[in-house]
């Protein structure tokens, strides 16, 4: 029987080449009953034990292939680097913006651990009930402020709904810590509802912030791959996932208090709130408003780096008095 195991999982056979270790993709039920097809009377168990005799173990993935670099990876860096600092010299604003996880609301088991006398009591799966609520935080990370703000929407992670959450925050909030800002620098990764590729996002861009605000909208994607630099992961999102962890959000209160209550000693302050509405996914934006848009794609890596700039620019109140005063 030994000898007609080998042959079966010979086909399948998987080794590691630094040492004699072996294992399979059939699972020892599946071969039991194939060896019980062949007229052996082979139990699970049984079958396990031979194939130990033969080399063989039971193995896990392990995640250790990173992919091939992007031949300008390091270019894109490079830019990135250069942007922020022309930004962070003239005094405007630069953001890192990302979709945190979607997050169940209920009685759902949160990672982690909290010191407690006993264990609050979760639902042992985490099925979503139809009428259930998944909160989706868009997180807004301000690099030179040191603060976060998350938009949690219910609707869909789209791109319309990052562009208002962004717009949102520059009404509330940017456009007073940057008072004379006439730009904006925008760190995104390459993918998902604010991806590279996505029209929506850009047309978006177009015409709720740049437009909108008079404001020259620069945006820098992360190589794919390479959202772990992304600042908004390891400045905020990280102390958000440690601040609730081990507790169950079984409401929104719950979880925007878990969001405003993250701090570092570095000085880290959150703020967050509902962004309200509708999201339907797959709208789609016709090739004629695109070739609209005010787009100036940059030299480098034009693929991941460009400039929307807005139809009119907007001027301050000061300089309408100064020109008046001029004319007269």
């Amino acid at each position: 029987m030994k000898d007609e195991l080998a042959a079966l999982v010979s086909p399948e056979t998987a080794g590691d080449p630094m040492n004699d270790r072996k294992w399979v993709r059939s699972s020892l039920v599946q071969l039991s009953q194939r060896l019980i097809q062949m007229g052996h009377q082979a139990s699970a168990t049984t079958v396990g034990r031979l194939l130990s005799g033969l080399g063989y173990s039971l193995k896990a993935n392990v995640k250790r292939r990173s992919g091939q670099d992007h031949p300008e990876r390091d270019t894109q860096f490079g830019h990135i680097e250069a942007q922020k600092a022309v930004f962070k010299a003239a005094g405007q604003p630069i953001i890192s913006v990302d979709t945190k996880k979607k997050e169940p609301i209920g009685d759902f088991k949160n990672p982690g651990r909290v010191w407690c006398k006993e264990a609050e009591a979760v639902n042992v799966h985490d099925f979503l009930p139809e009428d259930s609520v998944r909160a989706i935080p868009y997180g807004i990370y301000d690099l030179q402020l040191n603060r976060g703000f998350v938009y949690v929407g219910t609707s869909a992670d789209t791109s319309a709904f990052a562009v208002d959450a962004i717009a949102t925050w520059w009404t509330n909030e940017g456009r007073q810590a940057y008072a004379d800002a006439d730009s904006l620098l925008i760190l995104a990764d390459g993918g998902g509802c604010n991806g590279h590729r996505r029209h929506a996002w850009k047309e978006r861009l177009q015409n709720e912030l740049s437009h909108r605000f008079g404001l020259a909208v620069t945006v820098c994607h992360y190589p794919p791959g390479c959202s772990k630099w992304n600042p908004i992961e390891h400045r905020l999102f990280s102390f958000i996932s440690l601040n609730w962890a081990g507790i169950p959000l079984r409401t929104l209160d719950i979880l925007l208090a878990c969001l405003r209550g993250t701090t570092t000693s570095a000085g880290l302050v959150v703020k967050a709130q509902l962004l309200e509405g509708e999201y339907p996914k797959g709208v789609k934006v016709s090739p004629h408003v695109m070739r609209q848009l005010r787009v100036e794609r940059h030299a480098v890596c034009p693929q991941w780096n460009y400039t929307i700039q807005p139809y009119i620019r907007f001027l301050p109140a000061s300089a309408f008095k100064k020109a008046e005063v001029v004319s007269g």
